[in-house]
């Protein structure tokens, strides 16, 4: 016999150790990714599909911060779970910096395979941003009660947006936020010099700097967790999560009138923005999946969910693979874009088509992971 369906009079409580949503919204958040990262023609996108030019944002932006924010409620729920069943803080220490190592470590094997060169390999990255992220908001958690969690991702914020507008930056002056000539930009130039972003060469989208308010991303996300783990009722903690982003996505408005939204520099209120988004984003998936139980159409998604970092990390090595392939002297990817896409639809359908067959592919390869239960943790 199946199970009641739930109602809206007693919904039931979900357990945080079980919350099928979160591999929900990894899962999409994962889809996404792979599907932005992959069009069949950079110069033929969507705009949406493309990061914001510099201030501003768009779906695409929402992307990075929204896993970020996963990694924080992950963390809760997961070190909550160990701390309360007398797992020794030691040991999580140890379990933390070895998990860190070895995300940072990837990033960067996936660096060096795209360029080959100890000398200018891309040192920043985002898995390593991930592993820094995960390493530093684990550290708090484990060492801070949640008061102390939302002090830091506030005077993490404030310290960023301080020295962003404050400190002069040689040539420039303070308070100058445009590309090449800010702070954080700066101080890459100096640290990461010859090991930066290709596109730029000059400053990276991770870098040193703007990495702060990425922590306070991830400790955000830290938050939610707690509000998850409240005995309260699965309607109230909704209504938490959906007050909670709506307030967050408000203060992020005013913030932008002194500190622009800004993906690149990472700025305080995109931090804030996007932390908001994904709270409203998250309660409704916590809604529908976990409280309401309307699972099905969410499949394909937990099935991306489980195996996130494994799938973002077999797509780069696919691409970076296709790239040394080549066909007719073209590379292999370039050139099944030109015979198989380009010919029947207008170059930016042809583009997405293509990124949208590439997630097809890689959910393909999820799902037979998935059946198998081959659930690939770092």
């Amino acid at each position: 016999m199946s199970a009641p369906r739930p109602t809206l009079d007693r919904p039931p409580d979900p357990s945080p150790a079980r919350l099928q949503s979160l591999d929900v919204f990894r899962g999409a958040t994962i889809a996404g990714m792979t599907l932005v990262n992959n069009p069949g023609d950079w110069g033929n996108v969507y705009p949406q599909l493309l990061h914001a030019n510099w201030h501003g944002w768009t779906f695409t932006d929402l992307i990075y911060p929204f896993f970020l924010w996963i990694v924080g409620v992950s963390l809760t729920l997961s070190f909550a779970r160990r701390v309360e069943r007398g797992d020794h803080r030691g040991r999580l220490f140890l379990h933390t910096f070895r998990r860190a190592a070895t995300i940072f470590a990837i990033g960067l094997l996936i660096n060096f395979l795209g360029s080959f060169n100890l000398a200018t390999v891309r040192i920043p990255g985002v898995l390593q941003r991930i592993a820094i992220c995960y390493l530093v908001a684990a550290v708090i958690f484990l060492r801070t009660s949640w008061k102390a969690q939302a002090i830091w991702a506030a005077a993490l914020l404030a310290v960023y947006w301080a020295l962003m507008t404050l400190v002069p930056v040689p040539g420039h002056g303070p308070g100058v936020l445009e590309p090449g000539r800010n702070l954080a930009n700066w101080i890459d130039s100096i640290v990461l010099r010859g090991h930066m972003w290709r596109e730029t060469l000059t400053w990276d989208p991770e870098g040193l700097l703007s990495t702060l308010p990425a922590i306070a991303t991830t400790l955000m996300g830290v938050l939610t967790g707690h509000v998850l783990r409240l005995k309260r009722s699965a309607a109230e903690k909704t209504a938490w999560l959906f007050a909670a982003g709506n307030a967050l996505m408000f203060a992020a408005v005013v913030m932008s009138i002194w500190f622009p939204i800004n993906k690149s520099l990472w700025t305080s209120s995109f931090a804030v923005l996007m932390a908001g988004l994904a709270a409203n984003v998250f309660a409704f998936c916590y809604w529908v999946v976990d409280v309401q139980g309307w699972r099905r159409w969410a499949y394909p998604f937990k099935v991306f969910g489980v195996n996130a970092i494994a799938i973002y990390v077999l797509t780069d090595f696919i691409v970076i693979g296709a790239e040394h392939i080549h066909i007719g002297g073209q590379p292999l990817q370039r050139w099944l874009f030109q015979n198989l896409y380009a010919p029947f639809a207008a170059p930016k359908m042809a583009s997405l088509l293509w990124a949208v067959s590439f997630v097809a592919l890689m959910y393909l390869i999820a799902w037979v992971l998935y059946r198998r239960n081959w659930f690939i943790k770092v």
